[in-house]
């Protein structure tokens, strides 16, 4: 064991002086959660904002009727009504975004309304995401001038508009902020974490089996009074160690990102929080290590195989996709953590990463999960041990 540490130690020297591999395991981890949770919460507040200080262009039709509509929207801030526009012109003025949206009064609906009927009333917009907070700001607007309809006839009636609510309905979502935040994002950083683990991998494997042999030190090294078990094991550990590594900085990024950001909100930097919690990031790391074997043991094969570091990449930068696909798979809805799901490698990494995020991770799911990356991590050693005391696979580019 002296003998591997002593490999480990300067396999893992070596690997911290390349600035490249330095900025794929580390810097860019770290600032990619920071710089994105910053971006995308600088540019929603940005659109909320103008959303809510736009000033709406309304076309108003009212056909002679509902005065009060004229009057609720001309005092309302916000609001830029435009009268005299023919009904058949509104979806051209639209298109043209020479309107915000318009409102067509039917030609009886003072009667209709006054005959205690329902007055028809077209209103008119362009749903997209920028104008979804003005839309609703429009909305709010024209139900408030039903309820001022609906309780003139209540008053002519002499009732109570309290009448009709037979049951006041309270609603309480008793979910945790944790569970609800959990579910919403815990597709999506398994998937980041996976992918980091993968290239934290990669670019050490890379160097230290194709990059050798290019540098023409592979043989120095396996003259030495050393086993070649003992060199592969030393080699190994280092790519388990930096893959494992980017990962846990990516979760070192996202606490940052969240903690350091004022727009966030208190309540969900508390979720977050609670997601990071030492107990959650253990069993993460748990799953990503045995994940992260396999992905030494494979990328470490094809990397001796390759006569040269160009060579490798070609053979293992293809294998993104290949990671990508089940782990995407983990965020569609409807996939769920079943006994089939967890046997599937890196698929159940992905699910079960989010239950566990969510807080809601069933235990005999978990073990079933373990079992499988377990028997997957011992699998790729044995066949990476093999696969390496070939002497065509070293001496290949000889």
């Amino acid at each position: 064991m002296k003998t591997v540490a002593t490999i480990f130690l300067k396999e893992l020297l070596d690997t911290v002086r390349d600035r490249r591999t330095l900025f794929v395991m580390v810097i860019f981890p770290l600032l990619l959660f920071p710089v994105l949770i910053t971006a995308i919460t600088a540019v929603q507040t940005s659109q909320i904002r103008k959303a809510q200080d736009q000033t709406l262009r309304v076309g108003l039709t009212l056909n002679g009727n509902a005065a009060d509509l004229r009057t609720l929207l001309s005092g309302r801030e916000g609001f830029s009504v435009i009268e005299g526009i023919h009904p058949d012109s509104v979806r051209s003025l639209l298109e043209r975004d020479s309107l915000d949206a318009a409102i067509t009064v039917g030609a009886d609906f003072g009667r209709t309304v006054s005959a205690g009927g329902t007055g028809a009333l077209t209103l008119a917009y362009r749903l997209t995401d920028e104008y979804s907070i003005a839309e609703r700001r429009l909305r709010e607007t024209v139900r408030t001038f039903e309820k001022g309809l609906v309780e003139k006839r209540f008053a002519a009636l002499g009732v109570r508009p309290d009448i009709v609510e037979a049951v006041a309905i309270e609603e309480q979502d008793v979910t945790p902020m944790k569970e609800r935040f959990g579910r919403t994002i815990g597709g999506l950083l398994p998937y980041l974490f996976v992918i980091f683990c993968f290239m934290g991998s990669m670019y050490p494997a890379i160097d230290l089996a194709a990059g050798e042999k290019e540098r023409g030190t592979i043989e120095t090294l396996l003259t030495a009074p050393v086993g070649r078990f003992q060199i592969l094991l030393g080699k190994f550990g280092v790519v388990v160690l930096t893959g494992l590594l980017s990962a846990a900085v990516s979760m070192l990024g996202l606490y940052l990102a969240v903690s350091r950001n004022p727009d966030m909100p208190q309540e969900m930097m508390g979720a977050v929080a609670s997601i990071l919690d030492p107990w959650t990031i253990l069993l993460v790391l748990s799953l990503l290590l045995p994940l992260a074997v396999f992905f030494a043991a494979f990328l470490l094969s094809l990397s001796f195989y390759a006569r040269s570091y160009k060579e490798a990449q070609s053979l293992i930068s293809p294998l993104t996709i290949v990671v990508i696909l089940p782990v995407a798979l983990g965020m569609v809805p409807g996939i769920e953590l079943t006994p089939l799901t967890a046997m599937i490698p890196v698929l159940n990494v992905s699910l079960a990463s989010k239950e566990i995020i969510a807080g809601t991770i069933v235990p005999g799911m978990l073990a079933i999960v373990y079992v499988s990356l377990l028997t997957l991590a011992g699998i790729s050693l044995w066949a990476c041990v093999r696969w390496v005391n070939r002497e065509e696979t070293i001496f290949r580019g000889g």
